[in-house]
């Protein structure tokens, strides 16, 4: 086995294992297949933070297209629903029709 952390890198056995895991090192096997990741590891706050701002920004694009029906219309909810072969039932507010819209949306996928 093999115990890599940076530029350090150490041919260890079973023993050893625990140890250098715990110690931040990543246990790799002879062919370097990674067995197990070390502990304590850290990232930079920039990279973080950059992931934080990739997720806030998926977020808005899937609650932005969830929220396409929330800003039509009574009328164009209709009209939509009309133009897609969407059942509303006896829905006849806003939310009630969207609601129905996309449930039909859901099943159909």
């Amino acid at each position: 086995m093999i115990a890599e952390k940076g530029n350090k890198v150490y041919k260890i056995n079973e023993s050893m294992k625990s140890r250098y895991e715990a110690d931040g090192f990543d246990i790799k096997d002879d062919s370097g297949k990674l067995i197990s990741a070390g502990k304590r590891k850290t990232v930079p706050y920039e990279e973080y933070q950059k992931v934080v701002a990739e997720l806030e920004a998926l977020r808005a694009t899937i609650s932005g297209s969830a929220d396409e029906f929330s800003k039509m219309t009574v009328e164009e909810l209709k009209a939509y629903a009309e133009e897609h072969g969407i059942d509303i039932g006896n829905a006849s507010s806003q939310s009630g029709i969207s609601k129905k819209i996309r449930e039909a949306l859901k099943e159909n996928q």
